[in-house]
């Protein structure tokens, strides 16, 4: 499975404005948590899963997220191909993670805040990696 950017979309009138995603299907999603960081330089980089998939959506600001599959997860290639997602809390865009990948996380605004979302509950499973963020030749 490949990673898939679900796009949602807005409607302003007179009242207001409402985002939305019709076609971002939530039924597989376990648990979710927020991601606020406290400078706009600092990078999440790497963590990923094998088994777990993710959901991203930037709620407020713009966020850049890397994603890399992995190889091999005791030893990845050092030249893995990395692709690059940019959320904007504009629409109400929806990144689908599937499992296999690590991520790198870049908030591109003080201000921005990240919705995740998983499929298995904290503890649920054993299946977080880290790499160092300068592992990759990026």
């Amino acid at each position: 499975m490949i990673p898939k950017l679900i796009l949602g979309s807005l409607h302003s009138d007179q009242r207001g404005t409402l985002r939305f995603n019709n076609d971002f299907d939530a039924s597989a999603i376990k648990r979710f948590y927020v991601i606020e960081n406290q400078k706009v330089d600092f990078v999440r980089a790497w963590q990923g899963h094998k088994i777990e998939q993710r959901w991203f959506s930037a709620m407020k600001g713009s966020v850049e997220i890397q994603l890399i599959r992995i190889d091999n997860w005791e030893n990845p290639s050092k030249y893995l191909e990395h692709v690059v997602f940019i959320l904007n809390a504009e629409k109400l865009d929806v990144l689908h993670v599937p499992s296999g990948y690590i991520t790198s996380i870049q908030f591109l605004e003080e201000t921005s805040i990240l919705f995740v979302m998983s499929d298995y509950f904290i503890n649920e499973i054993q299946d977080e990696y880290r790499y160092d963020l300068n592992y990759f030749a990026i």
